[in-house]
């Protein structure tokens, strides 16, 4: 699918970028505005309008942030689950096998588990979920080390497919 929000980057500023090993400035210069527009629209129906490489960065990128916080509980808890099952196709599409394993093992957990982990919770609650489901302890770690491989394919798909996620601009900005 193509995509109908193409952010405008410096060609000159990616490569160069891309050479120097500066991969947290490229994956933020990539995926900030797409978190801006979604902030500006106030809805997951944006994703409809990006690409399915688009799609994947900013569904990854809601999954590191949850997870690096507070695990999979928390991605769960803040009602993330749901952009999983695209997930799992789009790093199995880019050849992240590991993460989509570890993602659907989520999945799983969930689907098993769905009745008590759907529920509104109190403070007391929620934190009592880290006793009761020690699965993702394991899920948390493994996501852990599969994070930065998947996070360097996601990269490599992302410069080997520039017009999926950007208007390449010849202008010396930053971004």
């Amino acid at each position: 699918m193509n995509s109908n929000f193409l952010p405008k980057i410096s060609i000159k500023w990616l490569n160069t970028a891309y050479k120097a090993g500066e991969f947290a400035d490229l994956y933020d210069a990539v995926v900030q505005p797409l978190h801006e527009e979604l902030y500006r629209r106030q809805t997951f129906d944006f994703l409809d309008d990006l690409s399915d490489g688009q799609q994947l960065l900013l569904t990854y990128d809601y999954i590191r942030m949850q997870v690096g916080q507070g695990g999979f509980i928390q991605f769960i808890e803040n009602g993330y689950i749901g952009l999983l099952p695209a997930a799992i196709t789009q790093l199995i599409s880019i050849e992240a096998e590991e993460m989509a394993q570890v993602l659907d093992d989520v999945l799983k957990v969930f689907v098993l588990n769905k009745d008590m982990l759907s529920k509104p919770k109190t403070v007391e609650e929620f934190a009592q979920l880290y006793d009761e489901f020690k699965e993702f302890e394991l899920l948390d770690a493994r996501y852990m080390e599969y994070n930065e491989p998947t996070l360097h394919k996601i990269l490599e798909y992302i410069m080997a497919h520039t017009d999926d996620f950007m208007t390449i601009s010849d202008e010396p900005d930053t971004n």
